[in-house]
């Protein structure tokens, strides 16, 4: 880890601190929209909120950093972050359902902006660190799984209304982000398009390694989002697990999502990309298993367990292999699209879960994905057989 540049450590901790509005938004957002939501089965609009938010603001975040770059980008999204964090906590204080799902959309801005951050660390490096440091850069969501849910529950009772301190503090965390990231450089890329035409996105999307890569990570990202979603409604609210087990189950599913970082480069060279997405493909099926069998404490922690670190063998090999499908020049307009489709379809997943807890409850929820991995099971190995046969 010695030869990665201080852009990628930067990342990192910046990573850490920023991420920490998905590990709080999934563990408070459905606990307020349940106490908020006119209905009930619009509980999860919180959540779903940032899915959408981010899903819709990548476009433009994106464009931002093909503008002005990466550097600036991180700034003036980091100081909207801030000041949509009061927002939240504010919109909580009035008990107002509805701005405090405007205020988790708006908070999908700054995971879009986190999502850029797995780019611009592999734009840092030499093409044979882009496993390590995208990676890298996914480790620091460790911390976030941790001081996402603490946080949350330190500022529970830190006003005289539930969870609005949880958004003053996360303000806090975002300001202490900032301050990271202003030592960040711009990556100096190779082949820029005044040197190097673009081709039609229209010719790049042809790529059979293309829709692999974005195939891998939408269904992955929607699976997961889907499951998680739902799980501290099925949990807390329907089955009467305690908050605190409730939180635990959720840091420790998302520690899963992020600690096989440690091990992800290691695991691509001894496995290859395409046999890593389908080990994490075989990981959501015997988390579905187990989940299916029982709604125990140990069979919510061992199939999230299992539900993270399938995301995470999937994400990592989708990161991966999207790079061979673009030029360094396409870069910002084939991320963009990658990142679009993602987290449109997780959108999707993550607004849809609310209604399925309620109205056909856990065990067909969790049924409803099956087809969905084995359909990518199949695209992952037959991609693969017709590479070894090249």
């Amino acid at each position: 880890m010695k030869e990665l540049p201080r852009n990628v450590w930067i990342l990192t901790i910046a990573q850490a601190l920023l991420l920490s509005v998905s590990s709080l938004v999934v563990f408070v957002g459905g606990l307020v929209g349940a106490e908020l939501a006119p209905l009930e089965k619009l509980a999860t609009l919180p959540v779903a909120s940032i899915v959408i938010g981010t899903a819709v603001t990548i476009p433009p975040v994106t464009l931002l950093m093909n503008t002005i770059g990466r550097k600036k980008s991180f700034f003036i999204i980091g100081v909207f972050s801030i000041l949509v964090a009061f927002l939240a906590a504010y919109a909580i204080s009035i008990s107002s359902f509805y701005l405090f799902c405007a205020s988790t959309f708006l908070l999908g801005t700054t995971y879009s902006c986190v999502m850029q951050f797995r780019f611009a660390a592999m734009e840092s490096v030499r093409e044979e660190l882009i496993p390590k440091a995208a990676s890298m850069v996914l480790i620091g969501g460790i911390a976030a799984a941790f001081t996402g849910p603490e946080i949350a529950l330190l500022g529970k009772d830190l006003t005289s209304v539930e969870y609005t301190g949880s958004f003053i503090l996360l303000a806090g965390l975002f300001a202490l982000g900032l301050l990271f990231l202003f030592a960040f450089k711009n990556p100096i890329t190779r082949d820029e398009s005044h040197k190097n035409p673009q081709r039609a996105l229209k010719e790049i999307l042809k790529q059979r390694v293309f829709w692999v890569a974005l195939l891998s990570a939408t269904i992955g990202y929607a699976v997961m989002s889907f499951i998680m979603t739902a799980t501290p409604v099925s949990m807390h609210v329907m089955d009467g697990h305690t908050l605190e087990h409730t939180k635990w189950v959720i840091q420790s599913h998302i520690v899963a999502m992020f600690l096989p970082s440690l091990v992800a480069a290691w695991v691509i060279k001894k496995l290859g990309i395409a046999r890593m997405m389908m080990t994490g493909l075989i990981a959501y099926l015997v988390c579905i298993a187990i989940a299916f069998t029982g709604k125990a404490l140990g069979n919510y922690w061992i199939s999230l367990v299992l539900l993270g670190i399938g995301w995470n063998f999937l994400f990592i090999g989708a990161t991966t292999l999207l790079p061979r499908s673009y030029k360094p020049s396409e870069r910002f307009k084939v991320q963009a699209v990658n990142d679009f489709v993602i987290f449109g379809v997780q959108a999707v997943a993550s607004l849809s879960a609310g209604w399925f807890i309620f109205a056909v409850g856990w065990e067909i929820l969790l049924l409803i994905t099956i087809p969905f991995i084995v359909f990518q099971f199949i695209i992952v190995g037959k991609w693969n057989m017709e590479k070894s046969e090249e």
